[in-house]
């Protein structure tokens, strides 16, 4: 593109893989003509690559050491600890920059509808793993871990991960960056079996092969599949055929079927055709009810009249994530997303609204893996950078006057690398790997700015 008379100032809200590639993208595809301030409301860049990755995937959290060096380009910043709707609005940021980016993910888990799913010990995967991977808004988060038996509701990889946390043991996990307190908790876990359990079959579990042989190697922990679940219709055998990625689960899940009961002091039981009518107990979760499903001929999942009960004192539902809706932005309240053509952001009336866009999660829903984001931003930029490249007049205000008027705690990058360095040097001081997270608001703000 042709070079423009004064730099573009871009706003990117979300500093997760979504906001950071956008960030990458807008620099690389204006060969520095613009200048991109990354929000977020945590004191931490990476969103869920920090507080989504499961602490013993640790090939994966390396995507951080990537994401860094787009922080440290000269021209992106970092404003941690800034909420939008709290701290700044919509009409604020859009006074101050030519263009604004939403890349805030999807950060609540749906719920199933059923009764009972609101007694305690009937808790959103999301919190779960929230506590686990040291988010500060779940630090606080307690589980009873008392309880032998916990059902979690959903095979995607996301119920993979809460099931493996849970059947692994506090040796296994101590050279991961969980929190101290997470780690001690999971230490005294009484949880002895772990139900894995979908509504439909074997050919439409969402989790990655890769994942589901991860479970097969836990040395503590058997895991069983019932011969009868593995009974596909025929359309499920034609995918099964055709399909690697569903052939390869098949695969592994017939390696674990008629399995006789080991000596483990944990068990998985993986269930399928099964969909939660009913969550039941005296002032806290005591059973869950099932119905046996099926396919009909259209695909979906039917009742079959047939039901069990399974004994659990926890029930973690993880069915997948939805967005949130931001403060004066368009959000479609079926789909969970900001409307929007190629990122483009498109309003009640069908028209697109200027100079602002949309990048991840928020725009597409949550699909894909971390690395999808990174075509799906480059998308978004290209669009923003084509609606812009004839902008008549800079921004009219800077966003460092108006912070700097309201007092607020902004962590900067620099900030942040202190506290980056903080968790570092208290792992070395525990003898327990990497790193360990520190977890609470004040032990994270304290560490941004030692004394």
């Amino acid at each position: 593109m042709a070079p423009m008379a004064a730099p573009l100032h871009v706003a990117v809200i979300g500093s997760g893989p979504a906001g950071l590639y956008a960030a990458e993208a807008l620099v690389k595809q204006t060969d520095g003509e613009v200048k991109v301030d990354v929000f977020d409301r945590l004191p931490t860049p990476y969103g869920l690559v920090r507080y989504g990755v499961a602490p013993d995937h640790k090939s994966i959290k390396s995507i951080a050491r990537y994401l860094q060096r787009v922080l440290e380009t000269s021209d992106v910043r970092f404003f941690g600890c800034v909420e939008l709707g709290r701290d700044v609005t919509r009409a604020e940021l859009l006074d101050c920059y030519d263009a604004v980016i939403y890349s805030t993910g999807a950060m609540v888990d749906r719920h199933l509808g059923i009764p009972g799913e609101d007694l305690p010990g009937s808790i959103a995967a999301t919190d779960f793993v929230n506590w686990y991977c040291g988010h500060p808004d779940a630090a606080d988060h307690t589980f009873d871990l008392s309880v032998e038996e916990v059902a979690v509701i959903g095979v995607g990889n996301v119920a993979v991960d809460v099931v493996r946390i849970l059947a692994k043991t506090a040796d296994e996990l101590r050279e991961t960056d969980v929190p101290e307190q997470v780690l001690e908790a999971l230490s005294k876990s009484r949880v002895r079996r772990i139900h894995m359990i979908g509504r439909r079959g074997p050919a439409q579990a969402k989790f990655t092969t890769k994942e589901a042989r991860e479970l097969g190697d836990l040395p503590h922990a058997e895991i069983h599949v019932r011969p009868e679940d593995m009974d596909l219709d025929p359309a499920s055998a034609e995918v099964a055929e055709n399909d690697r990625h569903v052939r390869g689960n098949i695969k592994v899940l017939n390696g674990w079927t008629g399995e006789p009961a080991g000596d483990r002091p944990r068990r998985i039981d993986v269930r399928f055709w099964l969909a939660p009518q009913e969550i039941t107990g005296t002032g806290r979760v005591e059973a869950l009810r099932l119905e046996r499903t099926r396919l009909d001929e259209t695909g979906r999942v039917r009742g079959t009249g047939e039901y069990e009960t399974l004994p659990v004192g926890m029930v973690l539902r993880s069915v997948g994530y939805q967005s949130v809706a931001l403060e004066g932005v368009p959000f479609d309240e079926r789909s969970y997303v900001v409307p929007n053509e190629g990122g483009r952001v498109i309003g009640p009336d069908g028209a697109q609204i200027p100079r602002e866009y949309v990048a991840g999660w928020i725009k597409r829903g949550p699909t894909g893996v971390v690395g999808t984001n990174k075509a799906d931003a480059a998308e978004t930029v290209r669009h923003l950078l084509a609606d812009l490249s004839e902008r008549e007049e800079p921004p009219a205000h800077k966003i460092e006057e108006l912070l700097e008027s309201r007092g607020l705690p902004i962590v900067t990058y620099a900030d942040w690398l202190n506290l980056d360095a903080a968790e570092i040097e208290l792992a070395r001081s525990l003898a327990r790997g990497e790193r360990v997270k520190l977890a609470h608001w004040e032990a994270m703000r304290n560490a941004c700015r030692p004394s």
